[in-house]
């Protein structure tokens, strides 16, 4: 392992993060959004210095790694606002169960309208929840692990631009509300700017992430088999 690429490859990130979210707070615009355009930050600067994924490796790992204790965060702004969440346990649990189901059906509805060969369509069904997970939904629905990794990303990286412009665009601006939003259609990715957001709106949407992943690896298997049974 090259120390010195490893640190040289971090401190890229880091940076590219902390710049994007400066760009971000100055500029607000979902188009800016930090994840995306740090995202697209990172890959312009290995591209043009030659450094290839192989060689970012290492440091992706380290990164990776500081990513469950980053979610055990998630907990301190969840505790602060338990009282918001209390109060709307009954609307928010409706709401991420909803969403969620729209997601699945819409994802399966949408990619057979297409003619998608039936493995592309259940390695997308779970792409809005984490990738733990949807890895695990995709093995039982015999779709491509790989694959569904790919769209999970994909899909947070449209979710953080694309839910605040919808948000902003239908006036929705109420921050449990928002916080759900996020959550529920762009996991981790979505949760990252939410936080950026408020507090609340980063609890909410952590919630929704959870509740989303438990209730896809319950629903998606039943759900799928019907919906492609039509």
């Amino acid at each position: 392992m090259n120390l010195l690429l490893v640190l040289l490859t971090m401190a890229v990130t880091i940076v590219a993060y902390v710049f994007s979210r400066f760009i971000n707070q100055r500029y607000p615009n979902p188009f800016l959004n930090v994840v995306f355009l740090s995202t697209a930050l990172i890959i312009a600067v290995f591209w043009f210095s030659g450094v290839t994924v192989s060689q970012y490796q290492e440091a992706r790992n380290i990164l990776t790694y500081l990513l469950g204790p980053a979610t055990v965060a998630l907990a301190i702004p969840l505790y602060r606002n338990q009282e918001i969440l209390g109060r709307n346990i009954l609307p928010v649990l409706c709401g991420i169960v909803v969403g969620t189901t729209a997601n699945i059906v819409t994802t399966v509805l949408v990619a057979e309208f297409l003619g998608l060969d039936k493995l592309i369509v259940t390695s997308l069904v779970p792409k809005s929840v984490t990738v733990p997970i949807a890895v695990s939904v995709s093995e039982i629905l015999n779709g491509d692990p790989t694959l569904t990794s790919v769209f999970v990303i994909t899909t947070g990286m449209i979710g953080t631009f694309l839910t605040p412009f919808l948000l902003n665009l239908l006036k929705v601006r109420n921050p449990l509300v928002r916080g759900l939003a996020y959550g529920t259609t762009a996991h981790g990715q979505g949760t990252a700017t939410a936080l950026a957001e408020g507090r609340v709106q980063g609890s909410m949407s952590g919630v929704a992430m959870g509740i989303a992943a438990i209730y896809m690896s319950i629903a998606a298997p039943f759900l799928v088999h019907h919906v492609l049974s039509l």
